[in-house]
């Protein structure tokens, strides 16, 4: 058996950096508080819960002294000037790459620009992003798109996280309805090469696990790439989750993970494939 793991597969590096200063700021302080989950990951979740790294609903929550961390996707403005006002100790850890959306659709705006942004509703990077003008309009799928009325001016960004093909259609949309529009394509690097890895893995191998939490829209999104080019695709959250009898009579395997996946949860399911493929008197390889 080949197994193929993508070479970007798991944390980009605005998580890792996230995750790595939650860490820092937990050993420095003791403590350290965050409004909402640092990354989708359970694992990791209560890895930083034990660490010191402490969930809270809302700033009144945070005690006295300790520092606030804003997290990897963004923070909506009213939030960043309650945190001023109430004069905390707040530790930055947005991604540069989410605060370059944020400088994006300001001078959209600023330029006479009415702001769609492609993305999830609800989602905490939307959210920011949407904070930064007034009017945003957020748009999930090409559907809505349709059932917008035409516009005469209109500049677009992503969600950094969304697929390349749901954009791509919601832009093809857009065209019909917008007479001035100028789009901005801020998928992020990592997102790209990950959906483009996870494409020919899908193509070319026999079975592909994704790995990621049923709560990250990236990792569900990877899955979804998969699927639709691979019916043996499977999405898990770590090595438990794995089927033995998925593997029976297969040749190659293509691992990914999602960008809140950490490194410990890839290797050990790597690792789990290649005890069931020895258990299956497979010689194992790695591409």
């Amino acid at each position: 058996m080949k197994i193929i793991l993508a070479q970007d597969a798991g944390y980009c590096f605005g998580v890792r950096n996230a995750v790595e200063i939650a860490y820092k700021t937990a050993r420095d302080h003791g403590d350290v508080y965050m409004l909402g989950h640092i990354v989708h990951n359970e694992q990791v979740v209560e890895d930083l819960s034990r660490a010191g790294a402490k969930v809270v609903k809302d700033l009144q929550s945070v005690p006295e002294g300790k520092p606030v961390l804003f997290r990897a996707h963004g923070t909506a403005n009213p939030i960043w000037e309650k945190a001023r006002e109430m004069n905390m100790d707040i530790v930055d850890a947005t991604c540069p790459l989410v605060r370059d959306i944020h400088e994006e659709v300001k001078n959209l705006a600023e330029a006479g620009y009415r702001i769609f942004i492609i993305g999830d509703h609800g989602h905490d990077e939307v959210a920011g992003i949407a904070s930064q003008v007034e009017n945003a309009k957020i748009i999930a799928t090409p559907d809505e798109a349709r059932k917008l009325s035409k516009v005469k001016r209109a500049g677009v960004v992503s969600q950094s996280t969304q697929t390349i093909s749901n954009v791509q259609e919601i832009i093809n949309v857009l065209m019909t309805k917008v007479h001035d529009l100028r789009f901005i394509n801020t998928i992020c690097f990592p997102t790209k090469r990950n959906q483009e890895q996870i494409i020919n893995l899908a193509k070319t191998c026999d079975i592909v696990i994704i790995i990621g939490s049923f709560t990250s829209a990236n990792s569900k999104r990877l899955a979804q790439l998969a699927v639709q080019r691979n019916p043996r695709s499977y999405q898990v959250t770590g090595a438990k989750d794995l089927d033995r009898n998925w593997f029976i009579n297969i040749n190659t395997v293509g691992i990914s993970a999602g960008a809140s996946t950490p490194d410990s949860v890839i290797e050990e399911v790597t690792q789990i494939i290649e005890k069931i493929a020895k258990q299956q008197n497979q010689d194992v390889s790695y591409g």
